[in-house]
């Protein structure tokens, strides 16, 4: 993973947050407004959040303080406010749904309405 290289031993807290927040969670991003992500894969990217956030290394793990669950509750209710990965795909699938559900005529219900429901709605 990208992040595998990065020095985390050269960040405060606040820089690693700031990293992970505007970089990691934001690279796939496109891709999960598009594609249902397999639970493995967002457990995956997860990890590697977690292990550059505790500054784990391949040969020693060092003791998480918190479980990451945690970290993704909101700020102003106790937590860091770091994403998770599945829910966020599944609200970006669902404001995709909800785009086509309310505008009938864009170009992009049309087209999937004539592929998909050539004789009905």
């Amino acid at each position: 993973m990208k992040i595998s290289g990065w020095k985390e031993k050269l960040l405060s807290a606040g820089g690693k947050e700031i990293l992970l927040k505007s970089v990691v969670q934001a690279i796939p991003t496109y891709a999960m407004s598009v594609f249902k992500i397999p639970k493995k894969i967002c457990k995956g990217i997860i990890d590697a959040m977690s292990h550059f956030w505790w500054g784990d290394e391949d040969n020693q793990k060092r003791m998480h303080w918190m479980a990451w669950w945690k970290m993704c509750v909101p700020k102003d209710q106790g937590g860091m406010g770091f994403r998770d990965i599945h829910c966020f795909n599944l609200a970006l699938l669902a404001k995709q749904a909800w785009r086509l559900l309310d505008n009938p005529d864009s170009l992009c219900t049309t087209i999937l309405r004539a592929k998909y429901f050539p004789d009905g709605d």
